[in-house]
């Protein structure tokens, strides 16, 4: 990341100690373990933590850093158990190149995994400064998560298309945990509730951006750049935000059509990206994801400038060009 040179972020020691705390007795959840391991991923969530942590003035070599770190590898144990469930629940046959584990060594051993995940989770908890607060924090962050994923089914199921029902779904998918990232750090720390509170709104409004920002892109992007096919939303009969305002519009009845049917007529997904043109609804998105964007920049003027908070910043305000 240009210019947070001198920052501390996820690095080999954060790799270290999560392995450590993934160790298993057991061969199939060391080897889930390791291929977590071994496909990285950007970290971002950890590297939230690292950096509002250090924008309330934590630094590596402190007592306080350890606890820090944990924090860190909590939130990347809670996002990865949700991934395994969730490559489990889309039939998923890769996750970021590799082989999903339910397709390596079945759902009872991905889902137990996962849930191995969050048993580690809790124990590394227990041992942190504010652990009955961090708890109710991460159980609030896991309700949520689970909340927006049976939304999304719900919503789907039912053509119950809407606004707070969307952004219900992507809070839950997305910016509950970010916002966790972002503000476990201030309850750890023992900070001011105004910082807390900067904190907290940072990483939901950028948790929102990146999850509206997605869902455009899965609608409108290139897909060589992406690497998968578009339209892959409404195939699913998942209403994203450009969607949504698309029924708005005197169209509206020939895109819930769509919707209702899962785009499973020739054509549909071609016609739903001309009427996305038509009515400006790419547009839209776009300036509804630099309003989030701002929204998450603006919250961190409470906390002293620093360093960090500008590399916090940048986070959000990559998600107004993102491409991919």
């Amino acid at each position: 990341m240009t210019g947070v040179s001198s920052l501390t972020v996820p690095d080999v020691a954060f790799e270290a100690r999560l392995r450590e705390v993934l160790r298993s007795r057991v061969e199939f959840i060391e080897l889930i373990g390791d291929d977590l391991l071994a496909a990285g991923g950007k970290r971002t969530r950890p590297l939230i933590g690292f950096l509002a942590a250090q924008a309330l003035g934590a630094h590596p070599g402190q007592p306080r850093w350890d606890g820090v770190v944990d924090l860190a590898v909590c939130t990347e144990l809670l996002h990865s158990a949700s991934l395994l469930h969730d490559d489990l629940i889309d039939d998923s046959d890769t996750r970021r190149g590799h082989q999903t584990a339910f397709r390596r060594f079945g759902n009872v051993v991905s889902v137990m995994s996962g849930d191995f995940m969050l048993a580690r989770l809790l124990t590394l908890l227990a041992g942190l400064p504010g652990a009955p607060a961090l708890t109710r924090a991460f159980g609030t962050a896991a309700s949520d998560i689970c909340e927006g994923e049976v939304l999304q089914f719900q919503v789907a199921s039912y053509a119950d298309y809407s606004f707070e029902h969307y952004f219900r779904v992507i809070h839950g998918k997305t910016a509950a945990l970010v916002e966790l990232a972002a503000s476990a750090p201030a309850t750890l720390l023992g900070a001011a509730p105004h910082e807390h509170g900067a904190l907290a709104t940072f990483g939901r409004e950028y948790g929102l951006a990146f999850q509206l920002q997605d869902d455009l892109l899965d609608l409108t992007g290139d897909e060589a750049r992406l690497g998968k096919p578009v339209g892959g939303d409404l195939r699913e009969g998942k209403a994203t935000y450009p969607l949504l305002l698309l029924l708005g519009t005197p169209d509206g009845d020939e895109v819930r059509a769509v919707l209702e049917r899962r785009a499973a007529q020739e054509g549909d997904l071609a016609r739903v990206l001309d009427l996305v043109s038509r009515h400006g609804a790419a547009e839209a998105t776009r300036e509804e994801i630099r309003r989030r964007a701002g929204a998450a920049t603006q919250a961190l003027c409470t906390l002293p400038p620093s360093e960090a908070r500008s590399a916090l910043a940048a986070l959000a305000e990559r998600e107004r060009d993102r491409s991919r």
